[in-house]
C-alpha cells in the first residue's frame, strides 16, 4: 500500500494503515464483490458502522420492508429498510437520492447501472449489481423460481412469497 500511487508514503499516518486483504480477511466471507457479507458482519457485531460522518448522527432504525417492480417480469425487489439505517442515517438518501413516499421516486435499472439510486452503494462499496436475485428476491405468484445455473453462489436462491 505504501507505493501504491494513491497514500502519500511521506505521510506519518501510512504506518497505521492496513493492507484491505488484511482488514478484510477478519470478516465474514461471501462469494462476489468485495468478498464480505457486510450485513452479517453487523449483525453479527463485528462492524459497527457510524450512520454518519457528520458528529452526533444518531441511527433511527426503520424496520419496515418495500416491495418494488411490482408489475415488471422480473421476481418482486423486497427493500428492507432495517438493513440500510443500520448503515446509514435516513438523510443519507432521503430525500435527495430517493423521495419519502413509496412509488414517487421512478426506479430505473438504466440509472441504477449508471451509478444512480441504488448503484451509489451497490456494485461500489456494496454487493455487486450482478447479484440480481439478492433484491429481486421475492417470486411473483404463478411465477416458477428461476432455475439458477450450476456453479453460482448461493446468495441466488431466491425465497419464495414473503
Amino acid at each position: 500500500m505504501r507505493k501504491d500511487g494513491l497514500h502519500d508514503p511521506k505521510s506519518p499516518a501510512i504506518k497505521q494503515l492496513q493492507e484491505p486483504r488484511e482488514a478484510l480477511s477478519r470478516l465474514p466471507p461471501d462469494t462476489t464483490g468485495n468478498m464480505v457479507r457486510w450485513v452479517q458482519a453487523l449483525e453479527t457485531g463485528v462492524i459497527q458502522p457510524r450512520p454518519s460522518l457528520k458528529p452526533g448522527v444518531e441511527a433511527e432504525i426503520l424496520d419496515r420492508d418495500i416491495l418494488l417492480d411490482l408489475k415488471g417480469s422480473m421476481p418482486i425487489i423486497l427493500f428492507p429498510h432495517k438493513r440500510h439505517t443500520q448503515w446509514l442515517a435516513c438523510a443519507n438518501c432521503h430525500d435527495g437520492v430517493f423521495e419519502k413516499q413509496t412509488g414517487a421516486t421512478k426506479m430505473s435499472m438504466f440509472q441504477i447501472l449508471a451509478g444512480e439510486q441504488c448503484g451509489i452503494c451497490h456494485g461500489a462499496v456494496s454487493f455487486p449489481l450482478t447479484e440480481c436475485f439478492r433484491c429481486h428476491s421475492v417470486v411473483r405468484p404463478g411465477q416458477v423460481k428461476p432455475a439458477i445455473p450450476p456453479g453460482l453462489p448461493r446468495s441466488h436462491n431466491l425465497p419464495g412469497p414473503p
